[in-house]
């Protein structure tokens, strides 16, 4: 999750909880808190940061649209195994959702997962 904050009450931090709690493992990417553990897992700078092995899915982006387009741009770079970009409620970029859409990476924009995996399960 890029952008997790370790403040138990801002919404990132809500989302992931509530994503370990359906058994996914969140690797949390914050250069604020580079080094530090947030929900038990050490916290990035970059996700190029992120062990190779760690076999990273699905990036979940909690920045201003603004930062997206270099967000994917390095998740398609640096993760070989990426299947799903989402980003989160607000947040959008058409081009670079093209862009991972074109490598075969399902985008879902202006999403919350904790909002809509509930929905389909």
């Amino acid at each position: 999750m890029v952008g997790l904050s370790p403040r138990e009450d801002r919404p990132s931090w809500g989302v992931a909880r509530y994503l370990q709690a359906q058994g996914f493992r969140v690797i949390p990417v914050n250069p604020t808190h580079a080094g530090d553990s947030i929900l038990g897992e050490t916290v990035h700078a970059r996700l190029s940061d992120i062990p190779a092995d760690a076999g990273v899915e699905m990036v979940d982006i909690f920045r201003r649209s603004d930062a997206v387009a270099a967000i994917v741009d390095e998740a398609l770079a640096q993760l070989p195994g990426l299947r799903v970009i989402w980003t989160q409620l607000g947040v959008r970029d058409d081009d670079a959702a093209r862009r991972a859409r074109a490598q075969g990476v399902t985008v879902i924009q202006d999403r919350c997962p904790k909002i809509e995996f509930p929905r389909h399960l």
